[in-house]
């Protein structure tokens, strides 16, 4: 199993990322919300195919975001797909450990996905009730 993973690139937004968050009925969130405008995340590819991305806050402490993970629905490989996500997340990880990091957090609701962060060492924190977000 070969994946290769690359920087996100500006067109991946509206090409890759919104139609896969409508597949999987979600809201995407707007371009100016996400890191860099869209371009501070990973995406990993099987060959030529997109499977799943995410993003990167680095922020003025010491700890880092990575969140809004999303995969490419059409991707039904159930023994490749955890493995491609599981590079996705190890890789997030370790952009913000490059960039100085000492911890990274992480907002996840689907048991899977908490799961496959369990396998790369972070741990459960406190569970949150509600999620909020004020546009200003």
């Amino acid at each position: 199993m070969k994946f290769n993973i690359r920087k996100l690139a500006f067109s991946d937004y509206d090409e890759l990322l919104v139609p896969w968050w409508k597949d999987w009925r979600w809201d995407a969130p707007p371009r100016d919300f996400l890191p860099d405008n869209g371009e501070s995340g990973m995406i990993v590819l099987d060959g030529i195919i997109p499977v799943c991305a995410g993003f990167v806050y680095i922020t003025n402490s010491k700890a880092s975001w990575v969140d809004w993970i999303i995969s490419n629905k059409k991707y039904t490989d159930k023994t490749k797909r955890p493995v491609a996500l599981n590079m996705l997340i190890e890789s997030l990880t370790n952009v913000c450990k490059a960039n100085g990091s000492k911890y990274v957090y992480a907002l996840i609701k689907h048991k899977s996905l908490i799961n496959l962060y369990q396998q790369q060492g972070y741990i459960l924190a406190d569970q949150y009730n509600q999620e909020m977000i004020k546009t200003i």
